[in-house]
């Protein structure tokens, strides 16, 4: 049985250095809600806790079927009621939808089964978990590599220069995807795909 690796099948978790338009098919995602600092808040880390429990729940019922796959990356929709909030960086101000990638061949059965594993260790799910498709479609994304709070210069290039030069303007969340684990990476070293789905202006 192959093991399915997307990070290297799907071309768009392979951003480069430069700002490039992509277009983004729709896929499933295991999603949690959420709100406040991602460095304090419980309600993030459980949400962490509880898409990690439920994805490789998913990929070992998966793995039964035939079904072999490395656990996707772990992905941030950002964004606050106040934009300067955001861009501000006063994280307790901050609202979250954090969320992996589910392969398309999992069902709705299997995610409630996955789920169900899941509090077995957890306990009470979030009553935001879910499996839920999302389509961004047009979107401006690069890579970038350094801190998470080193992200301004290169998001102030992608809203202020790149999206008005193209004639594009917002068309959903800000997304981040983690291509590295921060508890064993270096904040210099950290590897974040920024996203922003767009329509034209």
């Amino acid at each position: 049985m192959d093991k399915i690796d997307y990070r290297r099948t799907l071309s768009h978790y392979a951003a480069k250095r430069t700002i490039e338009l992509i277009h983004v098919p729709e896929m499933a995602f295991v999603m949690v809600d959420g709100a406040g600092n991602p460095n304090s808040a419980p309600a993030y880390q459980s949400a962490i806790e509880w898409l990690y429990s439920t994805s490789y729940a998913l990929k070992f019922a998966a793995k039964a079927l035939g079904h072999d796959y490395v656990v996707p990356p772990l992905e941030g929709l950002w964004w606050a009621d106040n934009p300067a909030d955001f861009t501000a960086r006063r994280k307790d101000n901050w609202r979250w939808t954090m969320m992996i990638m589910a392969p398309d061949f999992i069902t709705d059965a299997m995610f409630d089964a996955a789920a169900a594993k899941a509090a077995n260790k957890l306990g009470k799910a979030p009553a935001s978990l879910r499996l839920e498709a999302r389509n961004e479609g047009a979107c401006l994304q690069v890579l970038h590599i350094g801190s998470y709070d080193d992200e301004g210069p290169i998001l102030a290039q992608l809203h202020d220069v790149e999206m008005p030069a193209r004639g594009l303007t917002f068309n959903g969340h800000h997304h981040e995807i983690y291509l590295s684990d921060a508890r064993r990476t270096a904040p210099d070293k950290l590897k974040t795909i920024l996203r922003q789905p767009v329509r034209p202006a």
